[in-house]
């Protein structure tokens, strides 16, 4: 496809860099950076299956989320350079290993990269959803470009309070952007298809509840429900938030969750009839990150 990455504007941050010369806000420059390629067993039930979920984590990342538990990747970017040749043949690898999907972690700011590497192999990867598993700071435009490629969207829906986004990841406009780009997901994959356990296309929207942040959940969750039908999307909200990177910094979210935190938000969900996946406390691990180490890249 062709994209002017010489001027990029593919995320909210329209730093405007020209990637080809020097790194752009993200911290990435004109090659993808990914840091592992496995098959994943800790997404969702109906995304990781019985065979797991075919996981490319990219590097580098627009938010500055103090509480990345990815860090070392999405703000030290760790990693390794790949082309376009083999970020095709990784796409292949994982579907050999039999991945139940193509699961894009971290994807937006190389999306005209993965779309070209999608363009090479698009044929032998027939009947294997492809998964964009982002950080919902995304631009309307960006996700136009992916319409037809994207099967499955999964999104974080990380705040509604603009004073919150802006103190633990430096976008004051978080939300004024990742609530249109839930909409522009919604509009292209509104429906839930499943082949058994395992979802071939649709939404499902992720929010992870953040220690004081409580009364921020239940708001998103009622504009949730104000603008999407609840029974075209499935919900996941997450218990695993794990002070880690930079949470002494911020002595209040410096902790787990509490259960009440989590319980009132889940109770909430209920009421409202929103249907998908909560978390046992014990999510809350650094166990469940995985080891940047550069399998199979």
């Amino acid at each position: 496809m062709m994209y002017d990455i010489n001027n990029c504007s593919l995320c909210p941050r329209n730093c405007q860099a020209d990637r080809t010369k020097s790194n752009g806000v993200c911290r990435s420059g004109e090659m993808v950076i990914a840091a592992r390629a496995s098959l994943h067993y800790w997404e969702e039930p109906c995304i990781s299956g019985t065979n797991g979920s075919g996981t490319i984590f990219f590097s580098g990342c627009a938010l500055k989320c103090c509480f990345c538990q990815n860090y070392n990747i999405s703000h030290q970017n760790e990693g390794k350079n790949i082309d376009i040749k083999r970020l095709s043949e990784i796409f292949l690898e994982l579907k050999n290993r039999g991945a139940h999907n193509i699961n894009l972690v971290n994807p937006t700011h190389f999306v005209p990269q993965i779309i070209s590497a999608l363009d090479n192999v698009k044929d032998k990867l027939e009947g294997i959803p492809i998964v964009y598993n982002c950080g919902g700071y995304e631009k309307i435009e960006t996700l136009e470009l992916l319409k037809g490629y994207i099967d499955i969207y999964l999104p974080d829906l990380k705040y509604m309070d603009n004073k919150i986004s802006e103190r633990y990841s430096k976008a004051e406009n978080y939300f004024e952007y990742a609530s249109k780009a839930i909409k522009e997901m919604h509009r292209q994959q509104s429906k839930i298809t499943m082949n058994g356990n395992i979802m071939k296309s649709g939404l499902i929207i992720r929010h992870m509840v953040i220690p004081g942040c409580r009364h921020d959940s239940l708001k998103l969750l009622n504009w949730l429900y104000e603008n999407l039908p609840v029974d075209s999307f499935l919900l996941s909200l997450m218990s695993q938030f794990t002070p880690t990177y930079k949470c002494k910094e911020y002595p209040e979210i410096n902790r787990r969750i509490t259960t009440f935190e989590y319980n009132s938000v889940t109770a909430h969900a209920a009421d409202l009839g929103f249907k998908g996946y909560t978390q046992s406390r014990s999510s809350a691990d650094s166990l469940y990150t995985p080891d940047f180490n550069l399998e199979g890249i």
